[in-house]
């Protein structure tokens, strides 16, 4: 941003992006794990998207119980693990 407050980058083509040729040559490998609770072996492919989402809603709410020396809560956050978590907090102090 310019001293002014105009933008010096309006759009990605003002942007050098890597492309594939500009890449150092790497080698993948597949590692077949086969779900131990499925009868085909087969793992779900939707959680991929939402797994980070279960840290920062779990980070979240540490973040907002840490004026009660909260610093740690298990997911699934039930009102019963938040209210517990700062009475231990509580009894630490």
């Amino acid at each position: 941003m310019a001293a002014g407050g105009q933008l010096l980058s309006g759009s990605f083509m003002d942007y050098t992006l890597p492309r594939a040729d500009m890449l150092p040559f790497f080698a993948t490998e597949i590692s077949e794990v086969p779900s131990t609770t499925h009868p085909l072996g087969m793992h779900g492919g939707g959680e991929g998207g939402t797994t980070p989402a279960l840290g920062a809603v779990a980070n979240a709410i540490v973040d907002a119980l840490a004026e009660f020396g909260v610093e740690h809560i298990e997911l699934p956050a039930t009102p019963e693990r938040v209210w517990r978590a700062m009475s231990d907090a509580r009894a630490k102090r």
